[in-house]
């Protein structure tokens, strides 16, 4: 069995991290740690949260994708990765549909991108409404490119990612099971 990367995209409220959660719960899958230079929220512990970097850390790392956000450097990087082989035969990671295609580029037949939909895209901000995010900053996300941008699978990921609606989470963890069992077969 070859290690795979689960590279989880799609638009805000598709459901990313509840299938990253379930597929960790579920199978010998561990989450990437990624690496940030914000200072730690309360709670948050280095090495499992995140890898919380100096700004002069930070680029000492070998980055697959990076931002610059709001002041801070995030990114994910071949040593977080080898990190999460060193747990689980299969790392997970939630990435913007962007960061998923540069996975796929950098990784090959390793990144296994699952890109998450939904029939009814005006559904997505009452259910980030009811998990209690800040109504402004959603209003800000919903009304960026970005999240435009992530409603559609990317001509770079067609052919390349399986596409997984989740208007129904029973018939999403059927689907999830389905692909587990195939590639833990491999």
């Amino acid at each position: 069995m070859t290690n795979k990367v689960l590279v989880i995209t799609g638009a805000t409220g598709t459901g990313k991290t509840t299938v990253q959660d379930y597929l960790v719960s579920q199978y010998p899958v561990t989450k990437v740690i990624t690496h940030t230079t914000r200072p730690p929220r309360q709670g948050e512990v280095d090495g499992r949260d995140y890898y919380f970097e100096t700004p002069e850390s930070f680029p000492k790392n070998h980055y697959l994708e990076s931002v610059y956000y709001a002041g801070f450097h995030y990114g994910s990087s071949r040593e977080g990765l080898a990190a999460g082989f060193e747990r689980a035969p299969f790392v997970a990671i939630v990435l913007d549909t962007k960061g998923a295609i540069t996975y796929a580029q950098e990784l090959g037949d390793q990144a296994v991108i699952i890109f998450l939909t939904v029939s009814q895209p005006e559904e997505l901000l009452a259910r980030v409404t009811q998990r209690g995010d800040d109504r402004a900053m959603l209003k800000q996300r919903f009304a960026s490119p970005e999240y435009r941008r992530d409603l559609t699978m990317p001509l770079a990921l067609r052919g390349k990612a399986i596409q997984l609606n989740n208007d129904n989470w029973q018939q999403t963890q059927i689907k999830l099971d389905a692909l587990m069992n195939r590639l833990q077969a491999k």
